[in-house]
């Protein structure tokens, strides 16, 4: 099921008809399957999807890195490539190293020098906080230290577009909640970011807009609160010490039941209905709550249907 939630006016990053195929031992893998996707300049976009959905090849074929089989790109009116000799694209991917031996000052200042109009280091610097590493080697940080300079490397072409795959693997609690916190100042500037995550908590939180990928198709896309409200599923949370199991299961619209203490969890496919049996079945249930679906739940439950 493809989910169409929002249309696009403008142009900002155009993919259509993109399909990538790679050949391995085991004969031909479509990693891509025909992606027609349309970013408006200054969107907060995150790209979702289970491994081999196909989000680290459109990522690679968007910033010019892997040609597409067919189909074409536009990043703000030019070719992959043109945009990254520009300086309109920054980028922080899984892979890639540092320079051994520089600093980390010395590593900023290098990568500013390639491009026509970078920003100042030390506003980058600022920007990122990573104000406490700028004298240390780059063989000196820590793994989430080493994303944190990715990061700013990122930065430093003053990037229209910022692409970003699995931007907070190895940060800590605290690395990534500053991480956010500066996205969200760099963002704020007008520019458009993508990004690729396992997390969905951040998706959920910063994106204004999911694009969902399962095996190279894009089955849903839009924000999240739409998403999330194509999922039928609600949640009921009472408070009921003693409750009967099996009469909670029994009741109308319930799918299952689980506990945590003297908490009962109900997984309806028709809260109202259920709310409406549970209360003079249970009068004794109290603190209760109703909650729609979370963003994983859709996760789960549209990739799966991808996956039937």
């Amino acid at each position: 099921m493809t989910t169409s939630v929002l249309k696009r006016t403008d142009t900002g990053i155009v993919l259509q008809g993109l399909t990538k195929s790679f050949r391995t031992p085991a004969g031909p893998v479509q990693a891509v399957r025909g992606i027609d996707v349309t970013i408006g300049a200054g969107e907060t976009v995150a790209l979702l999807g289970p491994n081999g959905a196909g989000k680290s090849t459109t990522i690679d074929m968007l910033l010019g890195l892997l040609p597409p089989d067919a189909g074409s790109i536009s990043v703000f009116g030019r070719s992959p490539q043109d945009a990254v000799a520009a300086g309109a694209v920054g980028a922080m991917l899984q892979t890639g190293g540092l320079i051994s031996d520089l600093s980390v000052r010395e590593m900023l200042e290098m990568v500013a020098s390639l491009y026509p109009r970078p920003l100042p280091v030390d506003e980058v610097v600022e920007l990122t906080r990573i104000g406490d590493l700028v004298a240390r080697r780059t063989t000196k940080l820590s793994g989430g230290q080493t994303q944190r300079l990715r990061f700013a490397i990122a930065l430093i072409s003053n990037p229209d577009l910022l692409v970003l795959d699995e931007p907070t693997v190895a940060m800590d609690v605290e690395a990534r909640r500053d991480f956010w916190a500066t996205m969200r100042t760099f963002a704020a500037r007008g520019k458009t970011v993508l990004f690729a995550t396992h997390y969905l908590e951040e998706a959920d939180a910063y994106a204004d807009r999911i694009i969902l990928m399962a095996h190279g198709r894009v089955v849903a896309d839009g924000p999240a609160t739409e998403i999330k409200a194509t999922v039928g599923l609600r949640t009921i949370r009472a408070t009921l010490p003693d409750a009967d199991l099996a009469a909670l299961r029994a009741l109308p619209g319930v799918s299952s039941v689980d506990t945590r203490g003297e908490a009962v969890i109900l997984q309806c496919t028709d809260s109202d209905t259920a709310l409406r049996a549970l209360l003079p079945a249970c009068p004794a249930a109290r603190d209760i709550e109703v909650t729609g679906a979370g963003l994983e739940e859709a996760f789960l439950q549209m990739t799966a249907e991808e996956d039937a």
